[in-house]
């Protein structure tokens, strides 16, 4: 295609920017809190050429990086294209070679044996590094100086997993992180790769094991004693990829299922627990485990949330969830999963990292609520969030915080606070439409426990990028250990 197609995946605030660059000293509105000082890391993805094909969908995008870094107050800006092979090979050729999502059967023949990653859903910072990820593949490894691309990333070669969830788990405790890839040996394979990373970043552990089917296995959990592996039917098969159709298919009529086992142990000590039928999860808000139950808190729905892959899928179903506790008690000989509704429907929540796989008071999460405004055009649902709810899973009590009329809330990150019994802070990119199908954008600080209060302090960006996916924030003094900034280049 020589122009990007008319649906929802180019539209709005979906629309590509094919944009890189960098600002220094950008406006500040209010006042930026003293602890926020680090970088606010942020993948953005945005397509370096039409699609070869028209039904192609946002997922394919090529990986960008943003960092937002703030320093004494002032706030530096950089935003550049993660340099993938498949990246690349298209700048050499001026146009995409790649085809279907996550279909290499569709490809041009000349990308035979090249890398399909496009690394575009989350960074990660881990022992000093930096890496861009996406499930489908192995991560990149980036410079956090100057965001240039250091190269494919496999743990000094110990990686043996094709691919690389973009969602690892990091214990705040022991600085160890958990990491998994399913179609671990090759596409539509059921082989699911769990492993472990050491604080200096040594993957010290690598196991593989059988899930019930292919799926679409985007997040997972770890508490303090259990690894958790959700596995929800929506599912892949090499002969429908082969005859160039869609990587996923939603199975409304399979059972979900969550596989249990001890976090240090091994993959033969699996338990697995049987779900609700057709129910779907993108990400997990916490687990933790309390005696013989084992909790598990995720935003689900009763089918696949994303419109593409329920066109895919020939269905049409009105779309129910929430934010949900799956509560698995080891002793039941049943093995049944005990469900309980903890808050209103939504995505992409966020926790204090210092709870993180242990009993919790609260998290925030993203909703969309058309009655209070129209939602802008964003994502692959085609809406972007305006709510931000604060749950309480041990108490119940939910409160909802409306961003504001013609604003769009991107995913949050949480930044703890120096002050005892502060509840840290929230920072977010916001969208506003100034202009039919025109747009500005701004990072937004909050006080996490005081959304209602507004912004303390609102920074604006110098100019506008694809949608988010995912972010992380990384403080300034584990920065400048991994390789210091001087300060003339703000």
């Amino acid at each position: 295609m020589t122009q990007y197609p008319n649906t929802v995946h180019y539209l709005g605030l979906n629309t590509p920017r094919h944009i890189e660059g960098s600002a220094h000293d950008l406006n500040v509105i209010g006042t930026i809190p003293s602890e926020v000082e680090g970088a606010f890391f942020r993948s953005v993805p945005d397509p370096a050429f039409p699609p070869m094909l028209a039904d192609d969908n946002i997922l394919s995008a090529d990986g960008a990086i943003n960092k937002i870094e703030f320093r004494d107050g002032r706030v530096r800006y950089d935003l550049k294209y993660v340099r993938t092979a498949r990246f690349l090979a298209e700048q050499k050729a001026g146009r995409s070679l790649f085809g279907r999502y996550r279909n290499p059967f569709t490809d041009d023949p000349s990308v035979a044996g090249i890398g399909r990653e496009v690394v575009n859903t989350s960074p990660i910072w881990h022992a000093g590094r930096l890496l861009m990820t996406k499930e489908d593949g192995r991560p990149y490894q980036i410079d956090p100086n100057n965001l240039d691309t250091v190269g494919l990333y496999t743990y000094d070669g110990a990686l043996r997993s094709l691919t690389h969830t973009a969602h690892p788990v990091i214990d705040p405790r022991t600085r160890e992180m958990f990491i998994f890839g399913y179609e671990a040996d090759e596409l539509c394979s059921r082989t699911v790769a769990y492993g472990i990373v050491d604080p200096d970043g040594t993957l010290r552990s690598e196991q593989w094991f059988s899930v019930p089917y292919c799926s679409f296995m985007h997040d997972f959990a770890v508490t303090a004693e259990h690894a958790l592996f959700p596995v929800f039917p929506t599912t892949s098969d090499i002969e429908r990829l082969k005859a160039g159709k869609p990587h996923w298919r939603h199975e409304q009529d399979w059972d979900s299922w969550i596989g249990i086992m001890p976090r240090y142990g091994s993959v033969n000590e699996m338990v697995w627990f049987k779900g609700p039928a057709g129910a779907h999860a993108y990400h997990v808000m916490n687990a933790f485990t309390e005696g013989r139950q084992v909790h598990l808190d995720m935003c689900i729905a009763n089918t696949n949330m994303l419109p593409f892959i329920l066109e895919d899928s020939g269905l049409e179903i009105e779309l129910e969830g929430g934010l949900v506790r799956w509560t698995m008690d080891l002793d039941d000989v049943e093995k049944r999963v005990v469900v309980r509704e903890i808050g209103p429907f939504g995505e992409l929540p966020v926790i204090a990292d210092a709870d993180r796989g242990l009993a919790y008071d609260r998290g925030w999460y993203l909703s969309i609520d058309p009655t209070l405004s129209k939602p802008l055009h964003n994502g692959p649902v085609g809406m972007a969030a305006n709510l931000i709810i604060r749950a309480s899973p041990a108490t119940g009590e939910i409160s909802q915080y409306h961003i504001g009329e013609k604003l769009a809330v991107n995913e949050p990150v949480h930044i703890p606070a120096a002050a005892t019994g502060h509840g840290g802070w929230l920072m977010a990119a916001v969208d506003r439409e100034i202009a039919d199908d025109r747009y500005e954008q701004e990072v937004w600080i909050w006080a996490a426990d005081d959304l209602e209060a507004g912004p303390v302090a609102r920074i604006l960006m110098p100019f506008v990028t694809r949608e988010q996916v995912h972010g992380c924030w990384v403080p300034r003094a584990e920065l400048d250990r991994a390789r210091p900034i001087p300060i003339d280049i703000l």
